[in-house]
């Protein structure tokens, strides 16, 4: 079953999440400036709604602090937001992130992010195998152009293909979705 826009979850259950949004990572990524703005929107949506945003940094490939590190404006996590700090492609991996999320009372995650074919994607099945629900935020995330055996990959390729993979997900019980910013569902109409 594919969440659609018509879907409702539970204010208490969704959490936001917001992977490698930083200055050193999105240079230089596709639509980057597009996906911080749409990224802030929701972000900012998130707390009107009462719905948890959860930060997560890439902690290995930059020393804390530094500016790129630091997230890409215009974002900016507010104090009491939880912060993961990761150093694998996996933000679950060798991190407080399910200690978090189950602290939260996390079922469905909504998630933003770069790069897409890295961080974003092995995130979001690994919370898909970790029994979540989860709508990946199509207009929301971003990579780098890249080469594979000579073969020329656009990052907007990437993110298609991305959005594809995952609106096409499936496990058992669970919910998963690609949808644009602006037709997420944070909160329950019930």
């Amino acid at each position: 079953m594919t969440l659609a826009t018509s879907d409702t979850t539970e204010t208490s259950t969704t959490v936001l999440l917001v992977i490698d949004l930083q200055q050193g990572v999105v240079r230089g990524c596709f639509d980057a400036d597009g996906v911080l703005r749409r990224t802030a929107q929701l972000v900012d949506r998130a707390r009107t709604e009462g719905v948890a945003v959860v930060w997560v940094q890439d902690h290995g490939s930059f020393a804390e602090g530094t500016a790129a590190w630091r997230l890409a404006a215009p974002l900016v996590r507010l104090d009491g937001e939880p912060l993961v700090r990761k150093e694998y492609r996996d933000s679950f991996v060798e991190t407080d992130l399910a200690d978090v999320l189950d602290a939260l009372g996390a079922r469905h995650l909504v998630v933003a992010g770069a790069q897409s074919d890295y961080c974003v994607r092995t995130t979001t099945q690994a919370a898909a195998a970790r029994g979540f629900d989860v709508t990946l935020v199509a207009d929301a995330h971003t990579t780098t152009d890249a080469e594979h055996d000579g073969v020329a990959i656009t990052g907007e390729q990437v993110v298609a293909h991305t959005n594809m993979f995952f609106g096409g997900l499936r496990y058992p019980g669970r919910r998963f979705a690609a949808v644009p910013h602006d037709r997420v569902r944070l909160v329950s109409d019930r």
